[in-house]
């Protein structure tokens, strides 16, 4: 999982979630100051994140994060173990 794909990821959520234009949202977008995004708004995406990449973050460790680059930190920070060899999936060929 590339820092992009995180980002990526959680800039069409919160587009989707706040009625956005995903261009706006860069890593360095504050989610209440620049979003206005309320407790409710935070605690779907870290649900999201949760459920996505599989971290666990804590009230105390959601609270610390303020901006879009935290949470990509965050989750690269906290990701499960990734097979060896990279976390490319694949069908498998004929």
């Amino acid at each position: 999982m590339t820092r992009d794909e995180v980002l990526e990821l959680i800039r069409e959520h919160l587009a989707d979630e706040l009625q956005l234009d995903p261009a706006r949202i860069t890593e360095a977008t504050h989610f209440r100051n620049d979003l206005n995004a309320d407790s409710l708004d935070l605690y779907t995406l870290v649900q999201e994140l949760e459920d996505t990449y599989g971290v666990k973050m804590s009230d105390e460790e959601a609270a610390k994060i303020q901006t879009v680059g935290a949470a990509v930190d965050f989750v690269l920070a906290h990701l499960p173990s990734a097979p060896a060899g990279g976390a490319v999936e694949r069908e498998p060929g004929p």
